[in-house]
């Protein structure tokens, strides 16, 4: 059963976007954007602060807002737990490409990291505006130094998280050194989108995790993603220092395994089931058709986007979104692939500072664990 907000199965979908009550004054949901070092807001010893990577580049997506609103979700499920215990929730989103501000190291304010997807070439030495693949981006890459950095304090933190899609995946694999950035050229057809595969590796059919995705597909192996991917990322050989191939692509939909790399473990949570430091490359955030076109249609109504962009979104959410049956196949790997340990570790942070607090929570990150056990 995918996991989703109580308040949506009741009400809908579009419940969270125009009538949620985690946006009312006393609600336990805030989200600000970080552009400037000095919009950074003061820790708060009763805000659990969420750091989401947009490393969009100030490209428009639906994306990061579906990020958002999985953390969202999240609130929104245990509200009633939360305004008891007198916490929020609130993410902090960093503008990493093009303000080259990233979030401070895991320790003391931060121990949940998400990064987004993003436009033009993973290496941002490459990005001139010209060179193929660039898509028209100029970037100063001296951010990159900075989140290697901070992903090596992740690394090095087990109380730590980062989870990644699309562009943050490459960057966390060029940071790892496991795989190196190439552009899909016309032997691959070019970019590669729409409602694809990945394939499950034989380690990613023994993961104490992912073995229950297995369970949940036809075959055992083959799982439906969302992709928008201009690159792919291509081992340059064996997986050391615990790192994990989970998934690769396919050449089309029921075709043989492809090489490039679509889904990593870099580290695993001290429980020994969850990732801990885990990304993919396509997009299991982008869930829900009914709401993505609520949210498309209230970045159009904000001016954010162009009208070109607006209707090539449409189209793919209209014309060519899969039925229902393969929607909810998107939903299973969006559960396991994003929402489920996205969930998990908000929920322990939670109950952690409710601890430190003095208070009490009903729910605990296990039972989310357990409610996947494979029959």
């Amino acid at each position: 059963m995918p996991i989703t907000c109580q308040h949506k199965q009741v009400h809908g979908p579009q419940f969270c976007i125009s009538d949620c009550p985690v946006n009312a004054p006393c609600g336990v949901f805030l989200y600000q954007r970080i552009e400037k070092v000095e919009a950074i807001p003061a820790p708060d010893e009763r805000i659990l602060d969420v750091a989401l990577l947009d490393m969009n580049h100030g490209w428009p997506n639906l994306g990061h807002n579906s990020l958002v609103h999985l953390v969202k979700d999240a609130s929104c499920d245990v509200l009633e737990d939360l305004q008891s215990a007198g916490l929020v929730l609130r993410v902090l989103s960093y503008n990493v490409r093009q303000t080259g501000i990233l979030p401070e190291k895991p320790g003391n304010r931060f121990h949940i990291y998400v990064g987004t997807g993003g436009p033009a070439n993973i290496n941002p030495h490459e990005n001139d505006g010209v060179s193929e693949g660039s898509q028209g981006v100029q970037e100063d890459p001296s951010w990159e130094a900075s989140a290697f950095q901070l992903f090596s304090a992740i690394r090095d933190n087990e109380n730590a998280v980062l989870l990644g899609v699309c562009h943050t995946f490459g960057t966390m694999c060029r940071w790892s050194g496991v795989a190196e950035p190439t552009l899909r050229g016309e032997n691959k057809g070019g970019k590669s989108t729409g409602v694809l595969e990945n394939l499950l590796t034989p380690e990613g059919l023994q993961h104490p995790w992912f073995r229950r995705l297995s369970e949940c597909l036809p075959d055992k192996r083959r799982l439906r993603i969302m992709d928008n991917r201009l690159f792919d990322l291509i081992p340059g050989g064996t997986f050391t220092d615990g790192l994990v191939p989970i998934g690769y692509e396919t050449q089309g939909v029921g075709g043989s395994q492809g090489n490039a790399l679509t889904m990593l473990e870099w580290a695993r949570d001290r429980g020994g089931v969850m990732p801990r430091i885990f990304a993919v490359n396509h997009h299991p955030e982008i869930i829900d058709r009914s709401r993505q076109l609520l949210i498309l249609q209230q970045m159009k109504e904000r001016g954010e986007v162009t009208q070109s962009w607006y209707e090539e979104r449409l189209d793919l959410l209209t014309g060519t979104y899969p039925d229902e049956d393969i929607e909810r196949s998107l939903a299973v790997t969006s559960d396991y692939t994003i929402v489920g340990p996205l969930r998990y570790y908000i929920f322990r942070e939670l109950r952690k500072r409710a601890e430190a607090l003095g208070k009490s929570v009903p729910f605990h990150e296990d039972r989310m664990i357990d409610s996947y056990a494979v029959q």
